[in-house]
């Protein structure tokens, strides 16, 4: 099951990592990621949907 953005966050902030480390180790723009968190990019197709599944987000075959 996908997590919540608030799970997410929770999670990053429990471990001590920001989204910004996280982008940047695999080469992703951090204002691009956010923008996925922030639900300005909805994610269901392409590098954005790739984010998301990443982040745990949306599940790999998701349409959603």
């Amino acid at each position: 099951m996908a997590k919540t953005v608030e799970q997410l966050k929770a999670e990053f902030a429990t471990e001590g990592k920001t989204f910004v480390s996280w982008a940047n180790e695999r080469g992703y723009d951090p204002t691009y990621v956010s923008r996925i968190l922030n639900g300005s990019i909805q994610a269901n197709y392409g590098k954005a949907h790739k984010i998301a599944v990443e982040l745990g987000l949306k599940q790999e075959n998701s349409d959603d």
